[in-house]
């Protein structure tokens, strides 16, 4: 089997995982999902690992979605059966309790948008475009895009891109929250590795627990999810990282975090 996803280590405990069918559109076929899992569950074992980057191979796309290639050749049960795959896929690196962030390097349209989502940042190449288009193939985002781009945009902006089919581009993305910064393509990898490193650098345990207060307490009302916020508040306080932390502060250095 061709190596579909490309799993990479950069310096200081970033892990860059490219998809690497630059000929397909890097469409998520049912090879690259299976590899794509396998990869999420390394980073998922590394202990080593502080923050990811999901990005595609080339200058065109990040990721088409589905491999509609692929999916003629399927029966309706077996259509289904790819499509919770996409979406249980996407959730494993949603799941994942490191930050992860989407370096969209070109077109993302459909699962390739509905993952980008599931990322906890998004910066895209000022060139590519970006959109849920299921509508427009008489079929609706199967992969979590109903729910996470209203989440995350408002349900008014997002009903009106899903009823559309709109493609958008990056300039427009940017304005209504959908992505969080547009560079150019040349500088889009080292952007996201810098604030990955950035990322890395401060506290595992914080950082694990920040996602978790974020990501659930947006399901939760607002007194329960501060309630929330402080039991994960509490997981922090009675770690060696906290005390390096004001030790560090005290000193006037940089601190050295062992995620303890």
């Amino acid at each position: 089997m061709s190596e579909l996803v490309n799993l990479q280590w950069a310096e200081n405990h970033v892990a860059i995982m490219t998809i690497n069918r630059p000929d397909a559109a890097n469409a998520m076929s049912t090879d690259m999902l299976d590899q794509m899992n396998e990869h999420v569950h390394t980073i998922s074992e590394n202990t080593a690992a502080r923050s990811l980057i999901v990005t595609g191979a080339g200058r065109k796309v990040f990721c088409a979605g589905a491999d509609l290639k692929e999916r003629k050749k399927m029966t309706d049960k077996q259509v289904l059966k790819t499509v919770r795959h996409i979406g249980r896929t996407i959730t494993s690196i949603e799941n994942l309790d490191i930050p992860v962030i989407a370096a969209i390097n070109g077109a993302a349209f459909g699962g390739g948008l509905e993952l980008a989502l599931a990322c906890d940042i998004r910066i895209a190449a000022d060139h590519a475009k970006m959109g849920l288009t299921e509508t427009a193939l008489a079929i609706i985002p199967g992969a979590g895009g109903t729910q996470r781009l209203p989440r995350l945009i408002g349900s008014g902006q997002a009903k009106r891109l899903i009823y559309t089919a709109a493609r958008i581009d990056a300039e427009e993305a940017t304005k209504i929250g959908l992505i969080e910064q547009a560079v150019n393509h040349e500088e889009l990898v080292d952007t996201a590795v810098n604030m990955a490193k950035i990322i890395a650098t401060n506290g595992p345990i914080a950082l694990k627990q920040a996602k978790l207060a974020i990501n659930k307490g947006m399901q939760m009302d607002i007194n329960t999810g501060i309630e929330f916020e402080h039991l994960c508040y509490k997981e922090t306080l009675h770690t060696r990282d906290r005390i390096e932390g004001l030790k560090a502060f005290k000193e006037k250095r940089n601190p050295v975090y062992k995620g303890n």
